[in-house]
């Protein structure tokens, strides 16, 4: 047990090879992760709160999810998730598929969406003069937009992808 030591540490315990702290971290992350996971539903209230930090902006209610509200279409193998959300006179529509996301703000405007996909900004996307925007990959887990159109700033309620 000796020889694993000295060839680890020196005589005052210490490692003579330059110590990374970010790898140490990311396996304590890793090892908590595992032994200690966080509970789901603290998760949710996390993400929740998370959603209520932007307290000048009006929240866009879900109106219409295609896994809810749609007749199933029989030879329809795996359509697109549409979803409608409305705040005030803003709606937005927006089509989840595998390959990312398509929508459009109405009425048609240039606006700045962010993809939110937890405490972090994910990718930022701009729409053109009808509405319309697009991002290459899907949302993996909870998300929800943040418009700022104008002087307004607008987010939708959090779904999972």
């Amino acid at each position: 047990m000796s020889d694993m030591n000295d060839d680890v540490f020196d005589e005052d315990g210490w490692d003579d090879q330059e110590f990374d702290a970010g790898l140490l971290e990311e396996k304590l992350r890793q090892a908590a992760a595992v032994l200690d996971p966080v509970p789901a539903e603290l998760q949710q209230l996390v993400v929740d709160a998370y959603a209520l930090h932007d307290l000048d902006a009006r929240v866009a209610e879900l109106t219409f999810d295609s896994l809810v509200d749609a007749l199933p279409v029989r030879g329809a193998g795996d359509p697109p998730r549409m979803l409608t959300f409305q705040a005030g006179e803003v709606t937005v529509d927006v089509e989840v598929t595998p390959h990312g996301l398509m929508g459009q703000v109405l009425p048609p405007q240039p606006a700045r969406i962010e993809v939110l996909t937890g405490p972090r900004p994910g990718p930022s996307l701009t729409s053109d003069d009808l509405g319309r925007f697009t991002a290459d990959a899907p949302p993996s887990g909870p998300f929800a937009l943040r418009l700022r159109t104008g002087g307004d700033v607008v987010v939708t309620e959090w779904l999972r992808a």
